[in-house]
């Protein structure tokens, strides 16, 4: 199976490098973007046939380590 998990900082929370790029993009002339927010994005295989322990083994690597749960949120897509 496929996955992609989406990390992205949670509402409120200040976002340095999405302003660093909002910046940037003025800069370049592209003036109608505003509200740039920066986040990462994670393709992985999974070696799994059952989709709902995929997701739970997708959950614990974020929980474990992709996300910083105090400060992101995440989702999971399988394909």
């Amino acid at each position: 199976m496929k996955a992609r998990i989406v990390v992205t900082l949670k509402t409120g929370v200040l976002d340095p490098q999405g302003k660093a790029i909002e910046a940037a993009l003025k800069s370049l002339g592209i003036d109608d973007v505003s509200g740039v927010r920066q986040g990462k994005v994670f393709d992985l295989d999974i070696a799994s046939d059952d989709r709902a322990q995929a997701e739970a083994t997708l959950k614990a690597a974020c929980e474990k380590l992709l996300a910083n749960t105090v400060v992101e949120n995440y989702t999971i897509e399988i394909a």
